[in-house]
């Protein structure tokens, strides 16, 4: 399981024109499900997201979860992230565990970051979606468990 996270101090996800999902200060949580991925993965980094220290405390230095800051997390499927891209010129996502599964887990995450007692957003699992964000700092982490 992956989660590519992003230090925002805002991001969105649009569906068809329609907000979707939005918050202020927090994470956005790009989410892959990879073969062979479970509750025991979802768990782990679930863990992670939710206690990884990548904002300032009042001596600037990042001691601070998002949890700490009083954050929210937008958490958005994003299958891509399993791509294999080590041959050739076109990507190949054998790796991705198949969407049934892979929305069972990301609903299973976004639950569990939620018993942590964050606020979470989402997009819609499987539709095209614009993603919309400003990168506080820039800070992005590529999470893996």
């Amino acid at each position: 399981m992956i989660g590519l996270i992003q230090r925002v101090s805002r991001a969105s996800v649009t569906i068809s024109g329609n907000t979707a999902g939005a918050i202020e200060q927090g994470l956005l949580v790009l989410l892959g499900v990879e073969q062979g991925d479970d509750a025991s993965h979802v768990e782990a980094l679930a863990r992670k997201v939710c206690h990884y220290r990548v904002f300032a405390d009042a001596q600037g230095k990042t001691n601070l979860n998002v949890q700490q800051i009083g954050g929210a997390l937008l958490v958005v499927s994003q299958f891509t992230l399993c791509a294999d891209t080590q041959k050739g010129l076109r990507p190949g996502f054998s790796k991705a565990a198949e969407p049934s599964q892979a929305q069972q887990l990301y609903q299973q995450f976004c639950q569990s970051c939620e018993g942590y007692g964050l606020r979470i957003a989402t997009g819609e699992f499987g539709a095209d979606m614009q993603v919309e964000l400003v990168n506080d700092g820039p800070m992005t982490f590529w999470l893996q468990v």
